[in-house]
C-alpha cells in the first residue's frame, strides 16, 4: 500500500485553496486600505500601523485555511484589528494622533474637490480626536473616517446597534465639548 494522497483529494484540496485564496485576494483589495487608516488612527504610527494590518491579514488567513467561515468579512477585520490594537496598547501606554497630523493622509475620495477651507476644517477635527477618550475616537473613527454602517460597528466591537448609536452620539458630544473653542457650535 502506497502512502499517497489520491490524485482526486489533491485536485480537491488544491482547489478549495485557490477559494479561499481568491476570497482572501478580494478581501484584502477591498478592506486593506481602510483598515490601514483605522490602524492609523488608533495608533498614530504608520510603522505599527503597517504591522497590524499584516497581522490582521494574517490571523484572516488563517481562519479562513482552517475551513471557518466568516458572514461578515468586513466586521471580522476590524474585530481582529481591534484585538490586535488593545495587544499593541498594552505594551505601549502611551500614544496620540500628533504623527498622522503631519502626514497628510487623504481620508476619502472627492478630497481635491472640497475647498480648502473645508479641508482645513476637517484636517482640524481629525487632529482634535487625541482630546477624547480612546473608546469615542474608536466610534468616530470607525463611523465617520472608515464610513462602517451601524451593523458593522456592532459586529465588529460586539456591542448591540443600539449601544453602538448612544456610543456614536456621546462621542459627538464630546467632540462638540472639544471644538467649542475653536468653533461656536
Amino acid at each position: 500500500n502506497s502512502c499517497k494522497e489520491s490524485p482526486y483529494k489533491t485536485s480537491y484540496m488544491s482547489r478549495e485553496h485557490e477559494k479561499i485564496q481568491g476570497i482572501f485576494m478580494k478581501c484584502y483589495e477591498d478592506h486593506s486600505d481602510a483598515i490601514l487608516r483605522y490602524c492609523h488612527f488608533q495608533t498614530s504610527n504608520r510603522e505599527v500601523a503597517v504591522d497590524l494590518v499584516q497581522d490582521t491579514f494574517m490571523k484572516t488567513w488563517g481562519y479562513l485555511s482552517d475551513g471557518k467561515e466568516i458572514d461578515n468579512i468586513k466586521a471580522f477585520l476590524y474585530k481582529v484589528a481591534k484585538n490586535l490594537i488593545i495587544d499593541y496598547r498594552r505594551k505601549k501606554k502611551s500614544y496620540s494622533l500628533d504623527a498622522i497630523t503631519e502626514t497628510g493622509i487623504e481620508f476619502s475620495e472627492g478630497d481635491e474637490n472640497e475647498d480648502a477651507m473645508e479641508k482645513f476644517d476637517k484636517e482640524f477635527v481629525i487632529s482634535q480626536l487625541d482630546k477624547l477618550d480612546p473608546d469615542s475616537r474608536e466610534m468616530l473613527t470607525m463611523r465617520y473616517i472608515n464610513e462602517m454602517s451601524i451593523k458593522e460597528i456592532s459586529e465588529a466591537t460586539e456591542l448591540t446597534p443600539n449601544n453602538v448609536s448612544v456610543k456614536i452620539h456621546r462621542s459627538i458630544e464630546k467632540m462638540k465639548d472639544v471644538l467649542k473653542e475653536y468653533y461656536e457650535l
